[in-house]
């Protein structure tokens, strides 16, 4: 099994490219916009498991299928469970805001999944300045799990 460093920056990697409606995200592939969530992430909060959410939401726009489940899927290995709920539920609040709301309004985990989807949304300026790969993905090894042999 791969570093987590390598392994990260390789699922980070294969955004790179890949295209996305320019109706919902004028900004450009896949790479740029996951890049963009991260830098809002940092700039609002101090956690590093929700910078990590921010970075890695869109992972499995690289692979066919859902995107949110194969991401949080890929993701299990390296991130604690909280980073893949996270990511697992992303779209959550745009497809069923309501239900979502109602579903989880007990739950400490909706304040997460309401910063995430604020800065999902915000995320698609084609101008802004985002950070590379390695910096980003530096950034979140604090959380990441160790690999185990």
């Amino acid at each position: 099994m791969l570093p987590a460093r390598a392994a990260l920056s390789e699922l980070l990697l294969e955004l790179d490219g890949v295209q996305q409606d320019p109706t919902w995200h004028p900004e450009g592939d896949a790479l740029f916009h996951s890049l963009q969530v991260f830098g809002l992430a940092r700039q609002d909060s101090s956690d590093p498991e929700l910078w990590a959410a921010a970075l890695l939401h869109d992972v499995g726009k690289a692979h066919p299928g859902d995107h949110e489940h194969i991401g949080a899927q890929l993701l299990a290995p390296w991130m604690p469970p909280r980073v893949c709920w996270l990511v697992s539920h992303h779209l959550d609040l745009l497809r069923s805001p309501a239900a979502t709301r109602r579903k989880h309004r007990m739950d400490a985990r909706l304040w997460d999944l309401e910063q995430l989807r604020r800065w999902d949304k915000a995320g698609r300026d084609p101008m802004a300045w985002v950070c590379d790969v390695e910096h980003a993905v530096e950034s979140i090894l604090e959380v990441a799990r160790p690999v185990r042999p």
